[in-house]
């Protein structure tokens, strides 16, 4: 049984470290319902896998905004986890006459050194600042602080304020220290506050079609923003902005003017999308462009929520024309993998995404969890107002919107809303990942080290999706590791032709014949070795 396996691995803990990791590994059906505990401080000392509130701000939400110089105010360390470690991709692109360069490939750095932190970096910045506007002459400057900043006191807000008084650039600031929060999280919930306050709404180009969204919580891994919008366009669906891969400040600043948003990583945009709703009146659709069958639902909803008969049939036509041209290599790869199985430990909702990758190439998930999610992540929204907040979670400010005056709109009534629920189409909320799960499936939040190696010991998946900390302990076991925080620099995985793509790829892993031949060296040679004393 799963609960046997779990118990079998967390039994090696110690009493007070058991009590605690017990809350955060289940089996799915032990439970009614199935309750998980998330979004808690990590046991200190215990190698987890999360990353710090600034990787959540700089790293993850604005760092794919191509037309934004974006400067790191801390060491420089922490600029280049920022810079090239991840694979968001962006072209500079020229849109109804005006230009949006693209920063991408710069890293903007303080470099604070040891005087910096013992006088303050303040100057520092702003000579930064100034050294970027000559040079590239930035829509916006936004500003990131790493954990001297607050430990120091620098007021990167007010230098924000100076920046566009003195400089005529605007400027926004993130005091996104990486201490704060527990996870990244926090700074996805930092850097979409911002967003609200500063960005959406500062921008007044209406969309050119009835049928206009954006698109949030998409990051172009690979490319697979681009996929997704061909994907709309084809049916006739106008993109406005995309938060944020592959996205600009010239786009972002107009998106409170499109006609629905479409969440694919709720954990790290859904703050957003809520106000956004609140101040705007937009409503929000959870959607899933990662598989073949829920790529077809998430535009059939989207028909469906427009309502216009012309639109549903010119996306059914788009969907069949779409599988038409896979169907002889989906069949020929669901002959490779039926019958696999998979654990998965990501970001964002890609755990819960790729299952259903996964399901129609006829493989099974045994394990599956998140670095950074939250109780509804895993169970649905519907237990957010069980959820009790505490002092981490009350470090990071949630802040209320009014409807607004000028752009506030409500497309549907709630008669409307009712009848799309009734065609299962649910409006602003997110089911979690546990509900489409098999029973004894095994869910791990904060998944470490320790039992990442524990877990695959004794399900024994044939290929473990995760980032890149764990990939290589992993392949030195013998078993394939994918990236999915990368794609391993391939892609797009997303839409129709991405999954063909994600299927080749999976084949070519897992039928090299490299992983039969592969001991892990302390498998082989002792890691320790030494000799008895004591003898006379």
């Amino acid at each position: 049984m799963a609960s046997d396996l779990r118990e079998k691995v967390l039994e090696k803990y110690s009493a007070r470290v058991y009590k605690n990791r017990k809350e955060h590994v289940i089996a799915i059906g032990e439970g009614n319902p199935d309750t998980i505990t998330a979004n808690t401080r990590a046991i200190p000392g215990i190698i987890t896998q999360r990353g710090c509130c600034y990787a959540g701000c700089k790293g993850v939400v604005l760092g794919p905004i191509k037309d934004a110089a974006i400067i790191v105010h801390g060491p420089i360390g922490c600029a280049f986890y920022a810079w090239g470690t991840r694979r968001h991709k962006a072209f500079a692109d020229e849109k109804d006459g005006e230009k949006a360069d693209c920063y991408l490939e710069y890293c903007f750095s303080t470099d604070m050194q040891e005087p910096d932190i013992v006088f303050g970096g303040e100057k520092k910045l702003k000579q930064a600042i100034e050294e970027v506007v000559d040079i590239f002459h930035p829509a916006i400057v936004l500003i990131c602080s790493t954990c001297p900043v607050g430990l120091i006191g620098d007021d990167i807000h007010a230098v924000a304020k100076w920046t566009e008084i003195e400089l005529g650039t605007k400027a926004i600031a993130f005091s996104c220290e990486g201490y704060k929060g527990v996870s990244q999280s926090a700074g996805h919930h930092i850097a979409n506050n911002q967003l609200i306050r500063y960005i959406i709404g500062a921008g007044d180009k209406e969309p050119k079609t009835q049928y206009s969204v954006n698109l949030l919580g998409e990051y172009n891994i690979g490319g697979d923003g681009w996929e997704v919008e061909r994907l709309l366009k084809r049916c006739g669906i106008e993109v406005v902005s995309v938060f944020t891969g592959g996205g600009s400040y010239r786009d972002l600043k107009n998106s409170h003017l499109a006609h629905l948003n479409l969440v694919q990583c709720h954990r790290s945009i859904n703050y957003v999308a809520e106000m956004m709703q609140d101040k705007y009146g937009i409503d929000w659709l959870k959607v899933n462009f990662v598989g073949i069958e829920s790529s077809a639902k998430s535009l059939r909803d989207i028909g469906e929520y427009f309502g216009d008969e012309e639109l549903k049939a010119r996306i059914e036509e788009v969907i069949a024309d779409e599988i038409a041209a896979i169907t002889d290599e989906l069949d020929y790869y669901k002959s490779k993998l039926k019958g696999k199985s998979a654990a998965l430990y990501v970001g964002g909702s890609r755990s819960h995404h790729y299952q259903l990758l996964l399901k129609d190439f006829g493989v099974r998930t045994v394990l599956a969890g998140y670095e950074f999610a939250h109780r509804d992540d895993y169970e649905g929204r519907e237990v957010i107002p069980d959820i009790k907040p505490d002092a981490d979670s009350k470090n990071i400010e949630s802040i209320e919107v009014e409807p607004d005056p000028k752009y506030y709109k409500v497309l549907l009534t709630q008669e409307q809303k009712e009848k799309l629920l009734e065609k299962g189409v649910a409006l602003n909320y997110y089911e979690g990942m546990f509900k489409g799960m098999e029973e004894g499936a095994i869910i791990t939040d904060d998944l470490n080290h320790f039992e990442t190696e524990e877990f695959l010991k004794v399900l024994k998946p044939d290929v473990f999706f995760s980032g890149i900390k764990d990939k290589f302990v992993t392949q030195k076991n013998g078993m394939l590791s994918r990236q999915l925080h990368s794609y391993d620099y391939s892609g797009p995985y997303a839409g129709f032709r991405g999954a063909i793509t994600f299927g080749h790829d999976l084949v070519m892993g897992l039928y090299t014949p490299a992983w039969s031949y592969i001991r892990a060296p302390w498998q082989k040679v002792p890691s320790i070795q030494g000799t008895l004393g004591g003898e006379a």
